[in-house]
């Protein structure tokens, strides 16, 4: 398809919200972005910054804010979905009351729900009026919102339980400097998002206490591990997580100052209480949230899954974290194999 002929909402105009309107803006589009207040309406539309989550970047004038969500999808066959996990399913249902035509959504979040254990996919697939719901496509990878607004080279992928709908959304996003793969495998795409936010605050945390590169480059190679063993007993290809949505966001995640997640946990690290942590980010830190929802997918599932089960003992049990880590450190000798083992023979099982 041709650029520029599309009419597009991004629902969400926080820090990532923004940078994919830029990136469709650049491309042509006609883009919509709903505002959660007037002030910020007012700031896109009249000033052409979003100065709270993306400082001294100027938004093409093409891209107008609403506050009403009726006036933002009005006209809109394809909608954006850049809002925390946790308002994913009020704001879809909201858009299945206000619209009659069949939509695609394009989830950007990275999450799981805790207790329903549900990916956000699903949530999208439960809240959505089959009337209108015509499309889900996730798209997710190594993506930090500030850099993609700079233009700074960025990757990602795109996965459906549609093809054509993935290859769609490709098309709507692809230019010079934010170049976007397909992959077939929608559960692996959207547990490999959603968990390397816990490996990220472990990272942080390991940071925070300063324990340096050796450390760190543990937890990302073990974390990938805990992200493949469960991913695969839930049915995700375990050579997704080798890709931009495995390893990709693990290492960006891990290793940026501009990750929340890192920062996060590298406050935790440093001391401070997870109350004062959340307090002072003044955004959504995803992986505390999806901590929990993962601990209960590895009871479920059976999965060994140490650094999350760590990570929640910090978080909610009141554990000291360099207490934490060095019980992590010290667990029962094991073969690195095994993992790889393990998975093998969960890929044997399903043939």
């Amino acid at each position: 398809m041709e650029q520029g002929n599309e009419k597009l909402a991004v629902i969400g105009a926080g820090s990532w919200g923004t940078a994919l309107a830029i990136v469709l803006a650049d491309n042509g589009h006609h883009v919509n972005i709903w505002c959660r207040n007037e002030e910020q309406k007012k700031e896109i539309n009249e000033k052409h910054t979003n100065h709270k989550y993306l400082p001294d970047i100027i938004l093409p004038e093409s891209i107008i804010a609403h506050h009403s969500l009726h006036d933002a999808i009005d006209g809109v066959e394809t909608v954006i979905i850049a809002v925390p996990t946790k308002a994913i399913r009020d704001i879809v249902k909201e858009i299945s009351n206000l619209q009659t035509n069949p939509m695609t959504f394009v989830h950007v979040s990275k999450g799981i729900e805790p207790d329903t254990l549900l990916r956000i996919s699903e949530m999208i697939e439960q809240e959505a009026s089959k009337d209108i719901l015509k499309d889900i496509v996730v798209l997710s990878g190594p993506s930090h919102a500030e850099e993609v607004s700079l233009r700074h080279p960025t990757t990602v992928t795109v996965s459906s339980k549609n093809m054509s709908a993935a290859e769609k959304i490709q098309d709507l996003f692809m230019n010079q400097h934010f170049r976007v793969y397909t992959n077939a495998d929608i559960v692996g795409v959207e547990i490999g998002g959603a968990l390397k936010n816990i490996i990220a605050l472990a990272a942080g945390i390991s940071d925070g206490l300063g324990y340096g590169d050796n450390a760190k480059a543990a937890l990302i190679t073990r974390g990938l591990a805990e992200i493949s063993r469960l991913g695969t007993k839930m049915g995700a290809n375990p050579l997704t997580f080798s890709g931009l949505a495995g390893i990709g966001d693990l290492i960006v995640t891990c290793t940026s100052v501009h990750s929340r997640n890192w920062r996060a946990g590298n406050m935790l690290g440093k001391g401070q209480k997870l109350e004062e942590v959340l307090e002072n980010m003044g955004m959504v830190v995803e992986g505390v949230r999806t901590t929990k929802a993962a601990k209960q997918l590895a009871q479920k599932y059976e999965c060994k899954m140490p650094i999350t089960e760590i990570l929640y003992s910090i978080l909610f049990n009141g554990v000291n974290a360099k207490v934490g880590v060095e019980k992590l450190m010290a667990r029962l000798k094991t073969n690195e194999m095994e993992d790889l083992v393990d998975i093998l023979s969960e890929q044997m099982e399903q043939l």
